[in-house]
């Protein structure tokens, strides 16, 4: 559920208090909120925000000229994906960059009177949220910024216009021109802020690329193609479903689901001692988690760990749970009654119906007294690991979420001990 964001007049409370006001001219004149916060074509002598960090006070300086550069405002040697890899890189190394970078941002893309301009603008906040999450004192200011652009496409074009006709009251023939130009360069604000308003709600959860390996080429040009082409991972079910439509017609399981699992079985995943308990090495898992979503298996693959994590992160990242949460409250109140708990499988979507016996036939297979002995996973346990990416408590109470917890384990216990998943056998 999405919390209503902050108001305009909070906005500009926050801003007050947090922005680092800069000076202008000889007599060093405080620059207004308002003129702190709209595009500068020059470069700035100071952090936009208030620290006393002196490295993030000189990087900010060098990273607003990146900025300008990713945005075409700048002239740069650089080839944009570059560009966005060094400021990506910046702040994911350095945590203190990470929201004076977002409050650049949200200045150049405020009063821009170039719209090519404004969408990259908005296309590298959207690369820079697959990377990292603003600080949860900031957050807040950024989501009721990007909130304010969910559907503003009518009155950004109007706005721009009004820009122009105020630096250039003549009409010629450039004007002309560059109003054509605002429906051919980008793509619609209002597409990059709602792809960025929930990636800011993903990444507030999960935090963000982990590992020890700094961004990748790679890695930004699908930030970038995410935008557009959603990702098999942090989907929904019924959207991973008809993306694979032209690829896979007649799958009736998300293909990303059935191919990691195969590859945990293929690796000796269920004579594997600790697996879904060990994680596997992060790098590992993000570099297979970046040819996944290009539908792609690598033959090099050897340490089941490394899909086995990357399969329990897709069912974690699931938009809504493999359970959906109107079941929830069933499922909790039935942790213990083998028949009701898997009459709650039978009440469910079709799909999800599926993907669920899917899942617990996987889990089935490591059940078994044979696999149990080497892996020492036994159904209990496999139950704790798992519980977690099917079924998601929406309470805040941590009293209710550890009670819930053990019941949410119990539950996936009762269906991998009794549900009847034969049927699943073969099925792609």
């Amino acid at each position: 559920t999405l919390r209503k964001p902050i108001s305009q007049s909070s906005m500009a409370d926050w801003a007050s208090k947090n922005l680092n006001m800069h000076t202008q001219g000889i007599f060093r004149r405080r620059i207004s909120i308002s003129n702190m916060l709209s595009w500068n074509g020059g470069s700035i002598k100071k952090p936009m925000l208030i620290t006393s960090n002196r490295t993030i006070k000189k990087e900010a300086c060098e990273m607003f000229k990146l900025v300008q550069s990713y945005m075409g405002d700048r002239q740069t040697r650089m080839d944009r994906n570059h560009v966005a890899l060094v400021t990506v890189t910046k702040c994911w190394s350095m945590q203190g960059l990470r929201d004076e970078l977002y409050i650049q941002l949200i200045r150049q893309t405020t009063d821009n009177m170039c719209y090519r301009s404004l969408a990259w603008g908005w296309e590298l906040m959207a690369i820079s949220l697959a990377f990292f999450s603003p600080s949860p004192k900031f957050q807040s200011y950024l989501e009721g910024y990007i909130y304010r652009h969910l559907d503003s496409d009518e009155k950004i074009a109007q706005h721009i216009k009004e820009l122009v006709d105020l630096k250039n009251k003549k009409i010629t023939k450039s004007r002309k021109k560059r109003k054509q130009n605002t429906e051919d360069e980008g793509l619609p604000i209002s597409t990059y802020a709602k792809y960025c308003y929930r990636k800011l709600h993903k990444v507030a959860v999960t935090g963000g690329k982990k590992g020890l390996r700094k961004p990748t080429v790679e890695e930004i040009t699908h930030a970038r193609n995410a935008i557009l082409t959603p990702s098999l991972f942090g989907s929904s079910l019924e959207e991973i479903m008809l993306r694979q439509q032209d690829m896979y017609p007649g799958n009736k399981l998300p293909w990303v689901q059935t191919q990691l699992s195969q590859q945990v079985l293929a690796l000796g995943g269920e004579q594997t001692e600790g697996i879904f308990r060990i994680p596997g090495d992060i790098d590992e898992v993000n570099a297979l988690k970046l040819q996944v979503d290009q539908w792609r298996i690598p033959n090099s693959l050897s340490d089941p760990n490394i899909p086995a994590s990357l399969l329990k992160l897709w069912y974690r990242e699931l938009e809504e749970p493999v359970i959906p949460q109107q079941f929830y409250q069933e499922c909790i109140s039935n942790y213990e009654n083998p028949d009701a708990a898997v009459a709650v499988v039978q009440l469910l979507p079709e799909l999800n119906r599926l993907v669920l016996c899917y899942l617990i036939h996987f889990l089935q297979i490591f059940a078994q007294p044979s696999n149990v002995g080497r892996t020492k996973m036994d159904v209990n346990n496999l139950a704790m690991v798992m519980a977690p990416n099917c079924l998601r408590c929406q309470s805040d109470d941590p009293r209710v979420i550890f009670e819930n917890t053990r019941k949410e384990m119990s539950f996936l216990r009762m269906l991998i001990v009794h549900l009847d998943t034969s049927f699943i056998k073969g099925l792609v």
